[in-house]
């Protein structure tokens, strides 16, 4: 392994046993490479043994071998394509054969050929985007030292999984971006290895002999264990590693340049191990049809029975009977596939055409009828639901309370306030700690809130002019440095520090400039104010604050400052009756908030606390809850200064769009990797937890008996939201998965937060399993991919955090607000069309079969076909194909009363548009119109055979054109070109077909009346019987239409 890159590793060909060959061969075939710990050496790719994957991203489905079996098995997994396939392979025995050989093969070559070309189609786009991503060039270090780009350059993605060893930056440590890997837009911070970074030069990196151990590939992205050996100096140096010191494939480097070795390539690095591999997706109607096709295969061969009985079973009856099975086996219209396919295409391109939602694009061109059947969305919170950007609103003082509208009033405090410091100096020293407590003016108790949230934080300014060469001054002329407004920005592993420190600067107090011992202040009037930096308390999830101890340049003071939030804090300040009340109010605001407090130290406070806090980190055993109570010997009796409250800005139109999908009985569960807090925050601020309703906050639990007793408290809550963690999720699955899964499912809204990409997918396939109901994921991150592909539909939105979602799912959004029209408009047209279309063709095969029985029965059952070669054709061609078809152009209802009732969805999730029932209903009306045109027909035929033909076929068409005006629901000009359009082809092309009809007599009045009078016979009652259901029974749409 060499740096930032795997060099082709050349192993000694050895040879081996023939038997060991094969036995090495069945083995490679039977199992999948077991993923082992590894030991990497610097700069020598040939002390390497072990073969790695290569590191290259490959999402395609198939390979150029496996792309014609695998379409085909794709298709002819249907129990509708084999049947076809095995009917026209029949027709190449003689004894079997009935009509030509084109009849059969030309649907099903056609079905086969439009299928093949758009899988082909998408197989190129994939592969493009593989190569693209593939093909970035990355730099590498090598032997020679020229080093003029052999480090990551700054925003470029990492390309593996790395240990970081060197930097630019002078404190040993940058930041990167973790948004594709775990959804968080706060940047982290990073640590080289210390032995590493300390090296002189870059090309030292290659004379020191030294090798990083790592643990086997895992799926956990937030841990690591390995150690970094240096075996040249004497005693070697031992460094352990962990999660600070990796920089994991996909993440972004934000600042500085880094140099480091690659550990993990390919398949083994983390962001691939933790998306799962995309399926095929097949929605809920083609497996509705499948089963509704066995049905009708199961009436056919009852039906091929019952004819072979009648007959008597004479002769080779088994011969005959499977006549009879390719006689009727029209029953099963092979054009179902192809009339669903183009309608599945017309769908989605009228879903790209709607500019109501500008910039959607229909990835998977399948299921554009899943969009109508949803029952449960899981969403992410980062970038989905919110637009991840923090806005400071509000600051509350106990006594008065500041918003955006009144900023301006603590601008002029704090400048009024810092021209009184600076005329008169001794004002900052004059009260010593002791002082007896005076009560404050508002002015200093806002400068001292502003001075406090100036201070207390991890944020780093930093300055794009530095980069070009200026840090290299030495660090004494930093002070007078040229801090302008202008170029400066932010850096901090939290986007609400970065939001608390630009309002301060807002209001007149700037954050300069930051390094490890200190920090600087710009006043309004441009004094900068130092001060030192003696400790730093981290946030962590479990304290839930952070403080910072810094001592004034100008006065010595020492002070303690700390944040934190208010359940954390609430313990720590000094008495006050109104903190608890103004988080709540704030928090119903969908603020986060945040409670500051300080506390000043003399002199001989902070150095008995120094000397105990360094001893309570040098202890060996519970070094960490000696370290905690230290500190807590300070966090007593806080004076509280403020509440901040920060808005994490939500996307356009999220509380609309939430309520609309609510309205339509659609389940929301939100899963994100984000803190508790932020998720409830944020799930309270877009009304996804309604006002009135509770929130059962789910304890975290570790064990079996824990678990059970949560369970327990939650199963006694009735109609309220619940937030549960990751961890407490995984327990709870482990001991309890259906209890758990039957209590989630009965609340209106489910929260999951800290959620690996691996859990948000998990969740998915629960659901799945348990509910039976179709689910879709939304997200916009590389950390939703594997949630996105696990759902019945995913939807991906083009975000700040790249297009990998958008690229991995089945529909593209640009916005979260177009899903309400995607799926109350889209998706109830996609689904009652095809409902619809799917059921009409299944008629149009239906009636053709129950003439063919008839005509059978009446002629001695005699498996003589009863319309020949083109007639058959073109029945499901040119004559009927066109009026058929535009059914994908009805619609119940008008889109915008679609959204105005999103109760109207709730009836498509029953599936009450194409069941057993509906399919029933149509069955019975293809028997009763096909008996009564072959009977009429033969009643009313002129002694000669070839008249019924005429009869009955002219009869037939003009029924099948009357019925699709009878389905359709509302008319589109081009409906009635269509019906035009086949019956003027169908009166043309009787000059043509004289060797099935008599041109003499068809243009007799004897033939026309023949005819109407059999077609009115079959289709007025259907008319009465569809008005007087209106009238009696009418659908709940058509209410709210009249």
């Amino acid at each position: 392994v060499t740096l930032l890159h795997y060099l082709n590793k050349n192993r000694d060909t050895r040879s081996l046993d023939v038997n060991v060959c094969c036995e090495c061969l069945t083995h490679t075939c039977r199992r999948k490479k077991e993923l082992k710990a590894r030991t990497v050496w610097l700069g020598h790719p040939e002390k390497c043994e072990e073969k790695y994957p290569k590191n290259a991203i490959k999402n395609q489905k198939y390979n150029i071998l496996t792309f014609v079996p695998g379409v085909l098995y794709q298709q002819f997994k249907f129990f509708l394509n084999l049947y076809f396939l095995v009917v026209a392979c029949s027709q190449f025995v003689p004894s079997l054969k009935i009509g030509y050989l084109y009849t059969y093969w030309a649907p099903l070559g056609f079905v086969l050929a439009v299928t093949m070309v758009r899988e082909a189609v998408d197989e190129v786009r994939r592969y493009r985007r593989d190569k693209e991503m593939n093909s970035q060039l990355y730099s590498k270090l090598t032997v020679r030292g020229d080093v003029s780009r052999s480090d990551l350059v700054l925003n470029q993605r990492v390309p593996a999984d790395m240990i970081f060893l060197r930097t630019s930056e002078k404190t040993g440590a940058c930041f990167i971006r973790t948004d594709q890997l775990d959804g968080e837009t706060d940047w982290k911070l990073k640590m080289a290895v210390a032995c590493t970074q300390r090296l002189p030069a870059l090309g030292d990196l290659f004379s020191i002999s030294a090798y990083v151990y790592a643990q086997k590939p895992q799926l956990d992205i937030h841990s690591f264990e390995g150690n970094f050996t240096r075996e040249d100096c004497d005693p070697p140096i031992h460094e352990s590693l962990s999660i600070e010191n990796t920089l994991w494939a996909s993440t972004v480097v934000a600042s500085g340049t880094v140099i480091g070795v690659v550990i993990y390539t390919g398949k083994e690095t983390r962001s691939v191990l933790n998306t799962s591999q995309s399926k095929n997706k097949v929605g809920l109607l083609d497996l509705e049809l499948n089963r509704l096709t066995k049905a009708l295969f199961l009436a056919l061969v009852v039906l091929s029975i019952v004819m072979v009985a009648l007959q008597g079973f004479i002769g080779p009856w088994f011969r005959n009977l499977f006549r009879f099975i390719v006689l009727f086996s029209y029953i099963i219209p092979i054009s179902l596939r192809v009339n669903l396919d183009m309608g599945k295409s017309a769908y989605g391109w009228m879903i790209m055409k709607d500019e109501n939602i500008p910039g959607t694009v229909v990835r998977t061109s399948t299921i554009p009828e899943e969009l109508g059947r949803l029952v449960y969305l899981l969403t992410d919170k980062t970038g989905t639901l919110t637009q991840n950007e923090m806005v400071f609103k509000r600051l509350h003082l106990g006594t008065v309370s500041y918003g955006m509208d009144t900023m301006d009033e603590i601008q002029s405090h704090i400048i009024q306030s810092y021209a009184q410091r600076s005329s008169n100096p001794d004002l900052e020293s004059s009260a010593p700690p002791s002082a007896p407590k005076v009560r404050k003016s508002v002015s200093s108790r806002i400068h001292e809130a502003v001075k406090a949230i100036a201070l207390c934080h991890n944020v780093t300014p930093v300055y794009e002019s530095r980069a070009n060469g200026a840090s290299t001054e030495p660090e004494s002329t930093e002070a007078d440095q040229d801090f302008s407004d202008d170029n400066r920005t932010y850096q901090a592993s939290s986007p609400d520090e970065v939001a608390l420190v630009r309002w301060t600067e807002s209001v007149g107090l700037t954050l300069v400039n930051r390094d490890l011992t200190s920090l600087q202040l710009k006043t309004p009037a441009g004094q900068i104010l130092t001060f030192y930096i003696l400790q730093i308390f981290p946030f962590t999830s479990e304290s839930k604050r952070m403080g910072i101890i810094v001592r004034e340049e100008a006065t010595g003071e020492i002070t303690f400052y700390m944040k934190g939030a208010d359940v954390a804090m609430a313990s720590i300040v000094q008495y006050n009756d109104w903190l608890e009340e103004e988080c709540g109010n704030m928090a119903r605001e969908g603020l986060r908030t945040l409670v500051v407090a300080k506390k000043s130290l003399s002199e001989e406070q902070y150095q008995d606390f120094e000397n105990r806090y360094n001893q309570a980190k040098l202890s060996l055993h519970d070094r960490t809850l000696k370290v905690a109570a230290v500190v807590e010997s300070l966090e007593r009796e806080m004076e509280l200064l403020c509440l901040t409250g920060v808005e994490d800005q939500l996307q356009a139109d999220v509380r609309p769009t939430l309520e609309l999908l609510r309205n339509a009985g659609i389940k929301i569960w939100m899963l994100t990797g984000d803190k508790l807090e932020t998720a409830t925050c944020i799930a309270k601020s877009s009304h996804l937890v309604s006002r009135s309703q509770d929130i059962h906050v789910f304890r975290p639990v570790s064990s079996r008996g824990e678990a059970h007793l949560e369970l327990n408290a939650f199963r006694r809550k009735h109609d309220c939201a619940l937030v549960i963690s990751g961890d407490s999720l995984e327990v709870c699955l482990r001991y309890y998965e259906h209890e758990f899964v039957e209590l989630a499912c009965q609340c209106p809204a489910v929260v999951c937060c800290r959620c690996s990409p691996t859990q948000k997918a998990q969740i998915v396939r629960l659901l799945q399993q348990h509910t039976a109901n179709r689910t879709c994921a939304i997200g916009d991150g590389g950390n939703d991919v594997s949630m996105i592909q696990a759902a019945d539909c995913g939807i991906g939105i083009e975000g700040k955090e790249g297009k990998q979602a958008s690229l991995a799912a089945d529909f593209s959004i640009t916005q979260f607000k177009h899903i309400g029209r995607l799926l109350m408009v889209h998706g109830r047209n996609s689904y009652k069309r095809s409902a619809a279309l799917g059921q009409f063709v299944m008629h149009r095969g239906m009636i053709i079969s129950t003439m063919q029985a008839v005509f059978s029965s009446i002629f001695y059952f005699a498996s003589v076909p009863l319309y020949q070669g083109f007639l058959m054709v073109g029945y499901a061609t040119i004559y009927t194909m066109f009026p058929v078809f535009s059914l994908v152009l009805d619609q119940d209802v008008k889109p915008e009363m679609a959204l105005l009732y999103p109760e109207l969805y709730k009836d498509l999730t029953k599936g009450r548009s194409l069941s057993f029932k509906t399919f029933l209903i149509w069955v019975l009306i293809s028997v009763y119109q096909g008996g009564i045109l072959m009977y009429g027909a033969l009643v009313l035929f002129d002694q000669e055979f070839v008249h019924v033909v005429a009869i009955s076929f002219t009869a037939l068409i003009l029924t099948e054109l009357l019925m699709v005006a009878l389905t359709v629901r509302t008319w589109h000009w081009l409906m009635v070109v269509a019906e035009f359009f086949s019956l003027g082809c169908y009166l043309a092309s009787l000059a043509f077909l004289n060797e099935y009809f008599d041109l003499s007599f068809i243009t007799t009045r004897t033939f026309l009346w023949k005819v109407c009078a059999i077609t009115l016979v079959s289709c007025l009652p259907l008319y009465i019987i569809k008005y007087l259901k209106r009238k009696f029974s009418p659908p709940s749409y058509s209410k709210l239409s009249s």
